[in-house]
């Protein structure tokens, strides 16, 4: 079912926007912020309940949704949401996965989490795939005013905070150019994989904490025993669904 949902997602994008880039990468950055929003949802339900307390996660997974709202904001400086009709079906589709990763989410957290973790693969190949394709071109224009804030210029803790593989404040992209800006989002999608796959593993739940929380996150990634498997996971899932075109 989770590749079947992410196969659907995966196949839209590719055929409707096969030769609109930035469009496409507007519906992409809409609809993966979403499960985002699904996991925060169940878990203040969870903390209301008095069921589990994780403030760890929550402020996990809410930086990765501000992560991809920033990618969201860099798309639409670009002109990717400029059409009406795309921005009716990825807010459409948006919704449509809001509560069906809501659904999983409560029944299998892993499935959930299983699925952001193949979406954010698709994502690293789909800006790999196009930086190769455009960086002559992409290192003629400059970076939009949003991404030099958010990267370079603003409060860097929420962006440290959703790479749970990274030490606080060891990830600083330069950004000088449009090119570097989306090899600064690729890069931040494979780091959605790697929390993706650190969320699934037997101990993540004692284990998984806020890059800023202590001992840090490289020392318990080293001393645990899935570690290795958390990177092999995260190299497998983009490649499991490369873009088609």
């Amino acid at each position: 079912m989770i590749r079947l949902l992410v196969g659907v997602l995966v196949f839209v994008i590719n055929v409707v926007y096969a030769n609109r880039p930035y469009p496409r990468f507007y519906v992409l950055e809409t609809v993966a912020r979403v499960p985002y929003f699904s996991y925060l949802s169940v878990l203040h339900l969870y903390e209301t309940l008095g069921w589990w307390r994780k403030a760890d996660w929550l402020k996990i997974h809410f930086s990765e949704s501000w992560n991809e709202l920033h990618h969201l904001l860099i798309m639409e400086s670009l002109g990717g949401a400029s059409f009406w009709g795309d921005r009716l079906l990825a807010r459409a589709t948006a919704l449509i996965y809001y509560w069906i990763i809501i659904s999983i989410y409560m029944v299998s957290s892993k499935s959930a989490y299983h699925f952001m973790e193949l979406v954010e693969g698709h994502a690293y190949a789909s800006y790999d795939k196009f930086l190769n394709a455009e960086a002559e071109s992409l290192k003629q224009q400059p970076a939009p005013d949003i991404a030099l804030q958010y990267y370079r210029d603003g409060d860097l803790y929420m962006f440290d905070e959703f790479q749970t593989s990274q030490t606080a404040v060891s990830r600083r992209p330069v950004i000088d150019n449009l090119y570097d800006v989306f090899v600064a989002i690729r890069d931040d999608e494979m780091e959605h994989v790697k929390t993706m796959v650190a969320c699934q593993q037997p101990m993540a739940e004692q284990s998984l904490l806020s890059p800023h929380g202590i001992p840090t996150i490289p020392t318990l990634a080293s001393e645990h025993p899935a570690s290795a498997s958390v990177s092999a996971s995260a190299s497998a899932s983009v490649t499991e669904l490369k873009p088609s075109n």
